[in-house]
């Protein structure tokens, strides 16, 4: 059921979409947010990373998405290698090529439904067509008739959903989501874990969710477990109850208990 990983790859035998190989990140001298991190994700997977405050997911997720680079090691999105890129050109890959969900949203307030959708577009000078391609994307999370309103006007949900639209707008490489479901009542997390699960199985994107939730987790093609900025382990299509066990086999004391 759950297995143990020490230096080796967890790795599926088709595209990875996201590759860290060896990926160390030093948080003070002498301690280590991640101590060796290899993990490849194939695209078209939703992918739950796990594990207690301070075992490394937060680390893992800005350093997977270029937003923090590593001491040592490699990350690649979609075969680019960010190691090698200047400053310019990670923010070119993270507009174009990266999406991001977090828990804080932030969505701002003097934009409507419609613009913060179309952020990335926007910011990416695309004058022409990113109306079109935004209300798409509202589309695909039941708010396309909400696109003319204020952030303000929408429910904790409801906001999150633009969220989720603006990471996937850009159709990007890979989505990562930070505690999506951190700030939501158990009946609409469930609804946004499933527009998560959609944008996978039905639009093809691949999602890395950092999670502290055996429910949210239960989403997932597979969990993966950091420990000490380790990675511990690995679940292939995981439930609550066997990520729970993970967790204890850990030393961890699952959070959630609904």
């Amino acid at each position: 059921m759950f297995r143990r990983r020490t230096a080796e790859t967890v790795v599926a035998p088709c595209v990875a979409a996201l590759e860290l190989d060896g990926v160390s990140r030093e948080y003070r001298k002498g301690v280590w947010a991640l101590d060796e991190v290899t993990l490849h994700v194939p695209a078209g997977r939703l992918v739950a990373v796990m594990g207690r405050s301070g075992s490394g997911k937060s680390t893992l997720l800005q350093c997977a998405a270029g937003l923090d680079r590593p001491n040592a090691g490699t990350v690649r999105i979609g075969g680019t290698d960010l190691s090698g890129l200047d400053e310019a050109a990670l923010t070119r890959v993270r507009r174009d090529h990266v999406g991001f969900v977090f828990q804080s949203l932030n969505l701002v307030p003097s934009l409507s439904v419609l613009e913060n959708a179309g952020l990335p577009l926007l910011l990416a000078g695309e004058d022409h067509g990113w109306s079109e391609r935004a209300l798409m994307a509202l589309s695909s999370v039941g708010l396309a008739d909400r696109a003319e309103d204020s952030p303000a006007r929408l429910s904790g949900g409801q906001q999150q959903r633009v969220a989720i639209a603006r990471a996937l707008v850009t159709e990007p490489a890979v989505v990562f989501a930070d505690e999506p479901t951190g700030a939501l009542d158990p009946v609409t997390a469930a609804e946004v874990l499933a527009l998560l699960r959609d944008a996978v199985d039905d639009g093809g994107r691949t999602v890395v969710m950092v999670t502290h939730d055996p429910g949210a987790a239960q989403w997932a093609d597979e969990a993966v477990f950091l420990h000490e900025g380790r990675l511990a382990g690995r679940i292939e299509q995981p439930d609550t109850a066997q990520v729970r066990e993970a967790l204890r086999e850990l030393g961890h004391a699952p959070l959630w208990q609904s």
